[in-house]
């Protein structure tokens, strides 16, 4: 199983309890290896009032949060039983899964935080095996070539026509194998 991100409804203006609730439930119930990221989508606006400007936090989407994880019964049981969930969207509630994000979707909304879905560096490195999610050259495995972390790139070989042919992606368009 693969780490996705799945969108978690919470009671409106309860989101940043939850957050606080899930990550204390990883640590200690130990699942720091299937949940990864707990994510509150804000955006800052900045106000000028009277003169004065002022930076503001505001949620994106009042009542969800984003969770990156490997969903399994057990993690899924615990995530949707936390205090002030009250759901996982595409879950009926009749032991229906819920569905992942598209890694498009996911990148629209993280972009806009400045944030990244796949973190250059910690967990990708040269001859690292990943596969192609967008563009031209999507659905192919490769290995890594080089890492580029200012500019985001990657150069990858794939196998192209019975050739190893280096392509460059960016790094939201691939995903570690």
């Amino acid at each position: 199983m693969q780490k996705e991100w799945y969108v978690v409804n919470t009671y409106s203006g309860h989101e940043n309890k939850v957050k606080e609730k899930l990550e204390m439930i990883i640590k200690s119930y130990g699942l720091e290896d299937h949940i990864f990221r707990v994510v509150v989508p804000e955006q800052t606006e900045v106000e000028n009032k009277n003169g004065e400007v002022k930076e503001k936090k505001k949620k994106m989407f009042p009542g969800y949060i984003l969770i990156e994880m490997i969903l399994t019964d057990d993690v899924w049981f615990k995530v949707r039983n936390t205090p002030g969930v009250t759901g996982l969207l595409g879950s009926s509630g009749k032991g229906a899964k819920p569905f992942p994000l598209t890694p498009q979707e996911v990148d629209k909304i993280l972009n806009s935080m400045g944030m990244r879905r796949v973190e250059i560096g910690g967990n990708l490195n040269v001859e690292d095996k990943v596969r192609i999610i967008d563009g031209p050259f999507k659905d192919m495995v490769g290995t890594v070539k080089k890492v580029d972390k200012e500019n985001s790139k990657l150069e990858i070989d794939v196998d192209l026509f019975g050739q190893v042919t280096t392509v460059d992606v960016d790094i939201t368009e691939i995903e570690k194998v």
